[in-house]
């Protein structure tokens, strides 16, 4: 099983307090001989005609030395589970979940801008201190 991230607990709880139910924690991605682990996985019901909505959630802090290679790691390790999940748990977005501060130190410089203008992540940016999500970019799954 791998290290937890600083924030999993604050991401799980701000994740519940919107009304997602947690389904996996984590969620196990087996593919030939390897096992891989997303942070989290959960779902919400958006109305009776529509269904759940499934995510899968990979929690990152950017608290090492270097955020810019903090950002190449996680940039790989999403292309990776991204592809993984289309294969084993079609349907199920994943988002990349960042504390606050590391959404304003690296996804508002000009190279985490370029990664979302290019949609190559999604993320969850959420306010350690109150356990609550400020932001879902481009948008919360399900919302109009």
């Amino acid at each position: 099983m791998p290290a937890r991230d600083r924030y999993h607990d604050c991401v799980k709880a701000a994740l519940e307090r919107e009304g997602w139910t947690i389904t996996h924690d984590p969620l196990r991605l087996r593919w030939g001989a390897r096992d891989m682990y997303v942070d989290l996985g959960a779902e919400t019901l958006l109305a009776a005609e529509l269904g759940a909505t499934r995510i899968a959630v990979e929690i990152k802090s950017f608290l090492g030395p270097s955020p810019v290679t903090e950002l190449e790691r996680a940039l790989g390790q999403y292309v990776l589970y991204q592809d993984l999940l289309q294969q084993i748990h079609a349907g199920r977005t994943l988002f990349l979940a960042v504390p606050r501060g590391s959404y304003e130190g690296i996804f508002r410089d000009p190279l985490g801008e370029l990664l979302l203008q290019n949609r190559r992540i999604m993320l969850i940016v959420v306010d350690p201190a109150r356990e609550e999500i400020t932001q879902w970019i481009p948008q919360r799954p399900g919302a109009p």
